[in-house]
């Protein structure tokens, strides 16, 4: 299956959505009028592309028209893709350096698929041929740190943690001495993800940066916020409250096969500026693959 059938499998809940809505807003008349631009408009945030984003993508759309003439669906469509690329920007991938050690720090809310990706991304590199370490450093929860174990048996990865209650920080630089130690060229460190207070939740990844900056500054380190399709517009408030918190490199969104929000991916890169990296689009380690703007857009609109 190539890569642009497993997008569309993901997101055929979106795409079903979306490319419905849009056909059904223009099948009496094959063009837009404004009523219908409205419609369009309102079927955009219904699908998370966010209020923001959408009236963007609309203001672009009716801008088109006024010039052109062309209202037809076709060209509508057209216009609405353009401007999602934009949106979205050009593809990126987590950047893996040789003869270097990668550092990747996996941030986010508890119960988005952080601990498993962070896996998955570990059976990723191990494939690759690639020395793996990872650190359990949300030390608040014994089930993330015996997940990431669990992780570590599957792969046959060494996992640096502490006991529950821990600092966080103490054991980034146990691992980080660690990867050093072993000449290991990835370290896939995670963290917890509590946002009931900003502030600890800032300060302990600050202090995490710092450890790592501190200890490994010539380690190539991209912190990665992973979050949940499926929580609609509370991802584009993580993901806000993390740029916030940590400088991200990019983002991972998983479960965007779980639901019609699919657009959410549009919202976040609109709020954030931040590339996507990865996308999560199944239950399996092959599911998580990187993110393709194109086809990711191609996947969700109506031919055109």
């Amino acid at each position: 299956m190539g890569i642009f059938d497993v997008f569309k499998r993901g997101l055929a809940k979106t795409r079903n959505f979306v490319a419905e809505g849009i056909t059904k807003i223009s099948a009496s008349m094959g063009h837009f009028d404004e009523d219908m631009l409205d419609d369009m408009e309102a079927l955009l945030v219904q699908a998370d592309c966010g209020v923001g984003a959408s009236l963007a993508i609309m203001d672009e759309v009716r801008e088109s028209i006024k010039k052109t003439g062309d209202d037809s669906k076709a060209a509508v469509v057209h216009v609405v893709s353009d401007k999602m690329l934009e949106i979205l920007g050009e593809k990126k991938t987590l950047n893996i350096e040789d003869n270097n050690l990668n550092i990747i720090l996996m941030v986010g809310v508890n119960g988005t698929g952080k601990t498993t990706t962070a896996g998955k991304l570990c059976l990723r590199y191990k494939k690759m041929g690639k020395k793996v370490m990872l650190a359990a450093a949300d030390t608040f929860r014994a089930a993330a740190i015996e997940q990431l174990a669990a992780w570590g048996e599957m792969t046959d990865t060494h996992v640096i943690s502490h006991e529950e209650g821990s600092d966080p920080a103490a054991v980034c630089y146990d691992a980080v001495h660690s990867a050093i130690a072993k000449r290991a060229d990835v370290l896939i460190i995670d963290t917890a993800g509590r946002l009931h207070n900003k502030q600890n939740l800032m300060d302990e990844l600050s202090k995490i940066c710092r450890v790592i900056e501190r200890e490994a500054p010539s380690a190539n380190t991209q912190a990665l916020l992973i979050i949940d399709a499926t929580t609609g517009q509370n991802a584009v408030i993580q993901a806000e409250v993390f740029s916030k918190a940590v400088k991200l490199s990019g983002i991972g969104i998983t479960k965007l096969d779980g639901s019609a929000k699919g657009g959410v991916a549009i919202a976040v890169a609109y709020s954030t500026k931040a590339p996507i990296f990865l996308a999560g689009l199944g239950e399996s380690a092959e599911d998580l693959v990187d993110f393709d703007p194109q086809i990711f857009v191609d996947s969700l609109l109506p031919n055109h």
